[in-house]
Formats: structure tokens, sequence, C-alpha cells
């Protein structure tokens, strides 16, 4: 594996773990796929530093379980916010 993706791999995963980010802001944030932010944490992440691999699905995990509630709070907002 190159030296830039492992690279960007770790800084992703610090960044996803210091802003308790999703993988969307993640890449919002970079300005990549949340394909490439979703295979560099899970995959790559595990072969170059698992521990912090560890951390980041746990970060993870809970976003995971947590979407459906900001995707009402989302949809409430929306609906709020409609005149008419």
């Amino acid at each position: 594996m190159k030296g830039y993706i492992e690279e960007r791999a770790m800084e992703i995963a610090r960044y996803i773990i210091e802003n308790n980010a999703t993988v969307r802001q993640a890449a919002k944030h970079y300005g990549i796929s949340k394909s490439t932010v979703h295979k560099d944490v899970t995959e790559r992440l595990a072969q170059i530093n698992p521990s912090l691999a560890k951390e980041t699905r746990q970060v993870l995990d809970v976003n995971k379980s947590e979407r459906h509630i900001r995707g009402g709070l989302a949809t409430r907002e929306k609906y709020l916010h409609q005149h008419g």
C-alpha cells in the first residue's frame, strides 16, 4: 500500500474520533467519497494500525446506531421550516 494512502487512512480515523464524525462528514471534510472513507477506516486501517481501527469502529458503530434518530430529526426540521 502506498504511503500517502496509509497516512490518509490514519488522518481520517483521527478526524472521526476527535470530532465524533460520521463517514459522510469525514468524506465532505476531506473531499473524497464515502466509499473511500469507509474502505480506509475499515479495511486499510485494520492492517496499518489495529488499535486505531478499533477505536474508529466504536465511533462509527455509535453513529450507525443513532442514524435513524438523526434522520428523523432532519425530516422534522425540514417540515418545521416549510411555509405553506
